[in-house]
Parts: structure tokens; C-alpha cells; sequence
């Protein structure tokens, strides 16, 4: 295998195997460039925390390398410095997938101080919001705390108990916490740095609550000191992601001026009378929240680099690592010559280039609606919905990963200078925040059965009641390119079944849009039924709990199929077509082989075929076991950042 200076814009000190270079660029996709020179021009020194570092030294550590950070353009990224200024969504997407690639406490402090304190103001605010505070975000001069989530209310985010009373007497807003519940809670930059909080809670004019808004709080003076009426709390040591101050916020009636309501969809006027250009509640509450979606795609994304550096390391670890001699063997085995030991591995990262594909498509759903482009409310609600699922998806797949690489890695991935253990306390948090993913796994089947919904309705308005069930669901699939392409695969398949092998792209195909379309149209005839039923209806439906989640899953491995599918039949680069035609084929049978107990209740499989997938996959291991630097190569991250001692000479 030769090596190459990776191309385009490669880091100076970087060597790739050609395969590998290639590989990075197939999966880097639409964005490779942009990528290549974020590498290039990453300052990589000195860029994981130390890990012998206490709670109050780890959080000046990261708050100083953020600063550092910003200075070399990779912080504030993305964010506008002031009305009509440049915001663009790929530019900061990018940003954060950079910094996810080192350390999580700096890249979520990032995420809190530009993508949400800032975002909340470039989003939700208006151009004096964006002139008067956006400066001091982009210059980290005004640190700031995104105050959403309460202890009574995680997920439930419209039933704030915070409450943000105007006061036409002296033309403010009073923002109160009127119960424990209410008291802002997992805050990050609020226990130690923060000086300001976009908190949100219910607005209250004359007696009338108009739902969930946001207002801007200074909660310290420039001296770091508390304000009057804030009360400030300290989560302390967590878990993982010792550099991020995370806390509590209690409100007892602090009063701030009117105009620091952020009021871009609604606000009080001057003469104290509430207006929004949404005149539905219930609409105005999704395009506020809609508006935030970026955090979701980025941390979904973030999670996916935390999974890639984890096995990078872990399979870099494998090559080297020799374990028993054998036959033939005398210096003993390579991990990774073992089939158990690349039954653990390569399927991961099998996943995480079907999920790096899928981010892709989601980068580019988020710079649709969020970019100069034309976009629809369909547009935004699509986008929404694949954020969601998305994020859940890549951030359970991040925490499994880094738990399967400590494992790999054997007593030494325990060890702390191997890194493996901070980027599993790390990453835990992912699963939770921006949304808990069991929530927003219900988001995307909710969104599946809305649209099934309508379809149903339109049918029956137009006499069609005989419609089967399956047509239905065609109907109100929506298909991008990608999708397009697996239907006429599964199509394929469907017409010759007799011809399909266990590699067969089309059976691939007809396995996972059948795993989708059978679960969802059973789903929506137990839904109908419930509905019918009388009784208690939230016990009815509380029953349907777990088919709702294999839906959004399901959903959701079809989605990731058809992105890598699309990735493959892009690239150009015939040897590492090859390759990644393994790879997908390995991500669709670890798929499938996880769900074999469903596919053969529904005779989607022969018991005879479904124990042939289990061989399958280890004939795929083993073609793959001689790409395996490659394959990691390509995941991007850079061998110097990695920093694990079990990979030094």
C-alpha cells in the first residue's frame, strides 16, 4: 500500500495511505474541501485537556483554549457580528465537527457561548438584539448561558413554569421562577462564567400568557459578581466534561427593560400590547424552537467524531498490538487477526461511515433552510424531524462505540493517558442533551404518522377509502435522490428475489424499506384502533411505547442506508469504491442480523438465510481486515491528534 501527501490542502505533518486519502475524501462527500482546510489550519497542539486536571482547573483550561481558539478563527464561526452580517449554518456545522475531533468540554463550550447563546440571539432577536450583544458574543467579551431546561421540565419545553411578566408601569419585563421545578437547571457557563442567560418561560401581557418566549438576563456585573434577585447554583463534578461550569438559575421577580425580549416572532409593543405575525400559539412555539435546530445537527455530528477518534484509536491499537503466538505466529497474533476482535471493530466502523454519509445529507437539509436558498415550511419540518433522529442515532452509536474501543483496547484503554475513559465520560452527556433521544425518537415516528395522517384524510375526501395501507404509506414517504435511487434497488430485488445473494444492494434495500413500511403501517392501524377504543387513552396509547421507537429507528436506518448508498455510487476512485461497497454491505447485514428476530417473525428471512447472514459478516470482517488503516484514515482524524500513548513507539 503506498503512501501520498493527502490532497486537497493536507496537514503538513499528515501521510495517508492512497486508500486512505481517498476514503477521507469520499466521506468527507460535498464538504471535503472545506474539511481538508479546517484540518490543515486546526491549531491541534495542546488540544486535549490534561487529564489529571481538577473541576475548577479544568474549566480555566477550557475556557482560555476556547479563547485561544477563537483568535485562530475557530470559534465564533458562523455567527453574524451584527444585523445583516454573514451567518452561515455549514461554515459552524464544520466548526463544531473540528472541534468534536479533540476536546468535548471546549467543543461544548463553544456549542453554549456561539451556537446557543448566540444563536438564541441571532435567531430569536431582532437587529438592535443582534447590533447591542453580538459583538461581545463573537468577541467571547459577553459569555453567556442558554436558559431553557428546568428541573420539572427537561423535554417539555412548553410547559415552562419560568414566567416573563411585563410591567407597563415601568415598561419591563419581571422574569420570576415561581417553584422549585421552575429553577434553570444543567446551565452551562452559568455556574462560574456566564453574564448574561437567554432564559426562556412563559410571557405574560395584561394577564394572558402568549406561551414560551426569550429574554436576555444580565445575571453577574462585570466583576463576576451575582446580581440582585438571580440566584446562582454549581452542579459541581460530573460525570464527564469537568471544563464546562454547568449550574442553576433561580429568578425572584428580576425586572429587565422591555427590548430585551427577543422578539423577532413576538413581542409587547410600545404601547404594552402583544403582537406576533404567527397568530397560532402552537405554530409560533415550533418556528422559535425551529429556528434552534442547528444545535441538534451539531451534536449529533459531534458525537459521530467522538465515535470515529474512539475507534481510530482502538483499531490503530489492533494493528499493533500482538496477543498469544499461533501456528506460523511465533511473535503471537495481531488483534485485529482475530475475527472476534473485527467482529467488535469493523462493524462500528462500518456504522460510522454510514452515518458520516448521513450527516451529510443532513448538513445539507440544515444550509437549505438555513442558507440563501428558497425553503419551504415543509422544508423546515423535514429538517426538524431528520435532526432529531439523527442526533439520537449518532449519539447512542457514540456512546457504544467508545465503550466497545475502551474494551478493545483492554487494560490499557482504561488507562487514563489513553484517553479513552475522559472521551466516554465525554460523550455520555450527548444522549441527553438537546434532547433527550428516547423524546426525539417519538418526534420522528409522531412526524411518520402526521403525514400518514394527512394522506389518509386526503384519501378520504376523494372516495379512495379502499386505498390498501401500503399505498398509503408510498404516498407519504418522502424520498430525496438518495431515497429515489434505494427504491428502484429494493424494486430490483422485489422483481428477481430468487437472484438476490446476502451482498445484493436491491435485497439490502427491500429489507430495510420493508422493516419501515410494515412497522409504520401497524403502527398507524394500532394508533387508529387506540383512538377507537374508549377507555383510557393515554394508557392505550402509553402501550404503544417501544413500536413507536422501532419505527423511528427503523426510519432512520433507511435514511442512513440510503445516504451511504448515494456515497458509494459517488465516488470516483475505484479501489476505494470497492472497499466502500464492503463497507456498506457490512453496515446493512449488522443492521438486518440486529433485527433478525423481527424479520424472520414476519418472514422477511428463511432461518436457513438468517444464519447465513452471521457468516456473511465475517467473510466482509475479513476482506476488510487488510484495509483496516485505511478505513480509519479515512474517518479524518488526524494520527497527531489522537494523542493516546498505547499508539506511540
Amino acid at each position: 500500500m503506498t503512501l501520498t501527501d493527502e490532497t486537497p490542502a493536507p496537514l503538513a505533518h499528515e501521510r495517508l495511505t492512497t486508500l486512505g486519502a481517498a476514503l477521507r475524501t469520499a466521506l468527507d462527500g460535498p464538504y471535503a474541501a472545506e474539511r481538508a482546510v479546517n484540518r490543515a489550519t486546526y491549531p491541534a497542539e495542546g488540544s486535549l485537556r490534561p487529564v489529571g486536571l481538577g473541576v475548577e482547573e479544568s474549566r480555566d483550561w477550557t475556557l482560555a483554549r476556547l479563547r485561544a481558539l477563537d483568535e485562530a478563527g475557530f470559534g465564533s464561526a458562523g455567527v453574524p457580528e451584527r444585523a445583516g452580517g454573514h451567518a452561515d449554518p455549514l461554515e459552524a456545522v464544520l466548526t463544531f465537527e473540528t472541534l468534536a475531533k479533540t476536546d468535548l468540554s471546549v467543543t461544548i463550550k463553544s456549542g453554549v457561548q456561539f451556537g446557543l447563546f448566540g444563536g438564541a440571539i441571532a435567531n430569536l432577536g431582532t437587529a438592535w438584539h443582534h447590533d447591542t450583544f453580538l459583538p461581545g458574543v463573537t468577541s467571547m467579551e459577553l459569555l453567556g448561558c442558554f436558559a431553557m431546561t428546568e428541573l420539572g421540565h427537561g423535554s417539555d419545553v412548553a410547559s415552562l413554569e419560568t414566567t416573563l411578566t411585563y410591567v407597563p408601569a415601568t415598561d419591563e419585563l419581571e422574569v420570576h421562577s415561581p417553584t422549585a421545578a421552575s429553577t434553570k437547571a444543567y446551565i452551562g457557563n452559568a455556574a462560574r462564567d456566564g453574564r448574561m442567560a437567554a432564559v426562556f418561560g412563559q410571557l405574560v401581557v395584561a394577564g394572558e400568557s402568549h406561551g414560551v418566549h426569550t429574554v436576555l438576563v444580565p445575571i453577574r456585573d462585570e466583576a463576576g459578581r451575582v446580581l440582585p434577585g438571580v440566584t446562582v447554583g454549581d452542579h459541581g463534578h460530573k460525570g464527564g466534561l469537568l471544563g464546562i461550569d454547568n449550574g442553576t438559575l433561580r429568578f425572584d421577580r428580576v425586572r429587565v427593560p422591555r427590548r430585551m425580549l427577543l422578539d423577532r416572532y413576538g413581542g409587547v409593543g410600545e404601547d404594552g400590547a402583544y403582537r406576533s405575525a404567527i397568530a397560532d400559539p402552537n405554530r409560533r412555539f415550533f418556528t422559535m424552537l425551529g429556528t434552534l435546530v442547528r444545535g441538534r445537527v451539531c451534536v449529533g455530528g459531534g458525537g459521530s467524531m467522538a465515535a470515529r477518534r474512539a475507534l481510530s484509536i482502538a483499531t490503530r491499537h489492533a494493528l499493533r498490538r500482538r496477543q498469544f503466538p499461533a501456528p506460523g505466529r511465533p511473535d503471537g497474533v495481531l488483534l485485529l487477526d482475530y475475527v472476534v476482535h473485527q467482529r467488535r471493530l469493523l462493524p462500528l466502523v462500518a456504522r460510522a461511515y454510514a452515518f458520516g454519509a448521513a450527516q451529510n445529507e443532513l448538513i445539507g437539509a440544515l444550509v437549505h433552510v438555513q442558507g440563501e436558498d428558497e425553503s419551504t415550511e415543509r422544508d423546515q419540518r423535514e429538517l426538524e424531524t431528520f435532526a432529531a433522529g439523527m442526533k439520537a442515532m449518532q449519539t447512542w452509536f457514540a456512546n457504544r462505540a467508545v465503550q466497545e474501543a475502551r474494551e478493545a483496547c483492554g487494560g490499557a484503554g482504561y488507562l487514563s493517558e489513553n484517553e479513552l475513559t475522559a472521551l466516554r465520560g465525554d460523550v455520555d452527556i450527548f444522549a441527553t442533551f438537546e434532547g433527550d433521544n428516547t423524546v426525539l425518537m417519538q418526534l420522528v415516528a409522531k412526524a411518520l404518522l402526521t403525514d400518514y395522517r394527512h394522506a389518509w384524510s386526503a384519501l378520504d375526501r376523494s372516495g379512495v377509502v379502499q386505498a390498501t395501507t401500503r399505498a398509503v404509506g408510498e404516498m407519504v414517504m418522502e424520498r430525496t435522490a438518495a431515497g429515489l435511487m434505494l427504491d428502484r434497488l429494493a424494486s430490483t430485488a422485489r422483481r428477481r428475489p430468487e437472484e438476490t445473494t446476502l451482498v445484493d444492494r436491491g435485497w439490502h434495500a427491500m429489507m430495510f424499506e420493508d422493516r419501515e413500511r410494515h412497522s409504520l403501517e401497524s403502527l398507524a392501524r394500532r394508533m387508529r384502533a387506540a383512538s377507537k377504543s374508549g377507555g383510557d387513552q393515554f394508557e392505550a396509547f402509553n402501550r404503544l411505547g417501544p413500536h413507536v421507537q422501532f419505527v423511528a429507528r427503523a426510519h432512520m436506518e433507511r435514511v442512513t442506508l440510503a445516504a451511504l448508498v448515494k456515497l458509494v455510487d459517488a465516488c470516483e476512485d475505484a479501489e476505494a469504491r470497492e472497499v466502500l461497497e464492503r463497507v456498506c454491505s457490512l453496515y446493512a447485514l449488522s443492521s438486518i442480523a440486529g433485527d433478525r428476530a423481527w424479520f424472520l417473525e414476519h418472514n422477511r428471512v428463511t432461518a436457513a438465510r438468517s444464519k447465513a447472514i452471521g457468516d456473511q459478516i465475517d467473510a466482509l470482517c475479513r476482506e476488510l481486515r487488510p484495509h483496516a488503516l485505511a478505513l480509519v484514515e479515512g474517518l479524518g482524524i488526524p494520527r497527531g491528534w489522537l494523542a493516546a500513548a498505547l499508539l506511540e513507539d
